[in-house]
């Protein structure tokens, strides 16, 4: 453990891509193989599933210190996360030596909590905080809760692993993709030559676009470029194996489950074939709007009436593997005519994507103007010669996506961040105005600069109304543009109304408060948001 939180040490502490890189690299070359499954698995942003809430770590710190709940609210304030609270406030004599148990043996005590009764998981994890360093303890909180966060990209992870091991990146990413378990095993498969066969359920990984913020008349010529809708849906591969059919999120969530009609469907491709494409719910020969498929998604039991409800289908607009044939490192043009070919020969198994042929950037500027009405969101580029390649590329795969919508927020709680700015107030709640009051839109937490955050943070604390553990009231003074990408009625907020990927445009140092929007501003919104995907 103490190596592994060296190593989230350095990687925190460091904004260097190089210097992570070489942390990754000597931690990698030098921990047991079960460690170092264990560290990809959670450098690669998966989590242990929570094991104990905050709430009763809380409970716990406070039984074993001693110390009465103000001065712990006060200090946890302070820190702004629980799991450094834990870790400083723990009185231990670890910190000269400390018990140094690998990764994968603290995990495996980890997994052993659920079989205790509470009072035998308090009196454990005590006796662990005892045993560990004060880096061991921030660590191990942060698994025991369920939220630990590197800050670190799975790219950098998949570099260093194909720097270590001498494999193709793309190989590495394979691998890392969809569901395993970390184990000394795994590790071994991760590390075994380019040419062995890999689980052949896994997806490949993603190849995304990068935004386009330029001119399209820079990319040359249009006719270079396949053009098609940017869908609002959930993004998947579809696998047809010999045995079975497995549908994956680009989160690389196997949702196979949540869609049987796409499955029945693609029992009619042909074995070891891979489709990239866009599930989206479909009504009447036309696509509905991403807040149509929530509905359906957000469902626990998928009943006939909702699957009546809330059709979907199928868009593909790639072709990853046919027959057992990796396609993907030929040219886009001929990835699409074969996609096209097959689904042309299988008539009702899935619809490609239609292209938008034949026009020039000025015409495709007035057609992108349309998207929303179309339920889209702008449009995507790919060069004809593009290969498809893990990650996002640049300059050969382009999202030229419609402005945002955005309103004037006022900004009414904050709390700390997580990581390196976990000592800093980064975690923004903001409000519109209904005539006297503010009632509370959104959470936003990107979009300013390190200066801006620095400026804001010192006048939250300056400005503080009332505390909520570490949620701070402050006066609804600052007013903040706020971009987001859709608008749905919500029975769930308290406002009636839900934005999707909030983010802070800028901040209006020009604009008062009395002059944010209001709720009416964004009700008028939803209607006219409503009536354009009609």
């Amino acid at each position: 453990m103490r190596r592994f939180a060296e190593l989230f040490e350095e990687l925190d502490t460091t904004t260097s891509i190089n210097e992570k890189l070489a942390s990754l690299v000597r931690y990698f070359g030098a921990a047991p193989a079960a460690d170092s499954a264990w560290a990809a698995y959670f450098l690669s942003g998966r989590r242990l599933k929570r094991l104990v809430g905050p709430a009763t770590l809380r409970e716990w710190l406070l039984a074993q210190t001693g110390m009465p709940d103000w001065l712990l609210d006060e200090t946890y304030a302070e820190v702004g996360d629980l799991a450094e609270t834990i870790a400083l406030l723990i009185d231990t004599h670890a910190d000269e030596g400390g018990e140094d148990l690998s990764l994968a043996e603290w995990i495996e005590r980890l997994l052993s909590l659920p079989a205790m009764t509470s009072e035998q998981q308090r009196a454990t994890v005590a006796q662990w905080w005892q045993r560990l360093d004060a880096g061991g303890r921030f660590l191990f909180n942060k698994l025991l809760t369920g939220e630990l966060r590197v800050g670190v990209s799975s790219g950098l992870v998949e570099r260093a692993l194909a720097q270590l091991t001498g494999l193709p990146r793309p190989v590495i990413a394979h691998r890392l993709t969809g569901t395993w378990e970390p184990s000394a095993q795994f590790w071994a498969s991760l590390n075994a030559p380019a040419g062995e066969i890999a689980d052949a359920t896994r997806p490949y990984p993603f190849c995304l676009a990068s935004p386009l913020e330029q001119d399209p008349n820079t990319l040359g010529a249009a006719n270079d470029w396949f053009v098609e809708w940017k869908w609002d849906g959930i993004r998947a591969q579809v696998m047809r194996r010999t045995e079975a059919v497995y549908i994956w999120s680009r989160g690389e969530e196997l949702i196979t489950e949540r869609f049987p009609e796409i499955v029945q469907r693609a029992l009619r491709l042909p074995a070891d074939t891979v489709v990239d494409g866009e599930i989206l719910a479909w009504r009447d020969g036309q696509v509905q709007s991403f807040a149509d498929l929530q509905q359906r998604i957000g469902r626990k039991t998928l009943s006939g009436k909702v699957m009546s409800d809330t059709p979907v289908r199928f868009l593909a607009y790639d072709l990853l593997e046919l027959t057992g044939e990796d396609v993907r490192a030929r040219a886009l043009r001929e990835r699409r005519a074969r996609l096209d070919e097959l689904l042309q020969a299988l008539p009702d198994t899935f619809e490609a994507s239609p292209l938008l042929r034949g026009y020039e950037w000025s015409e495709l500027q007035a057609l992108r103007a349309t998207s929303r009405e179309r339920c889209v969101e702008g449009m995507m580029l790919k060069h004809s010669e593009s290969t498809y390649t893990a990650g996002r590329q640049r300059g050969t795969w382009w999202k030229w996506k419609i402005d945002p919508y955005t309103f004037d927020g006022v900004l009414i709680y904050a709390e700390p961040g997580r990581g390196r700015r976990a000592n800093l107030l980064t975690d923004y709640t903001f409000a519109v105005r209904e005539g006297e009051a503010f009632v509370p839109v959104a959470k936003a937490y990107s979009g300013l600069s390190d200066r801006e955050i620095t400026r804001v943070d010192r006048w939250i604390r300056q400005n503080t109304l009332e505390r909520f553990g570490p949620v701070r009231a402050v006066t609804p003074q600052l007013v903040f543009e706020i971009a987001f990408e859709g608008i749905a009625a919500s029975s769930r907020h308290k406002s009636g109304i839900a934005v999707r990927f909030p983010r802070i445009a800028r901040w209006r140092e020009d604009k008062p408060a009395a002059e944010a929007s209001t709720l009416g501003d964004l009700r008028d919104l939803l209607r006219a948001a409503a009536g354009a995907g009609k």
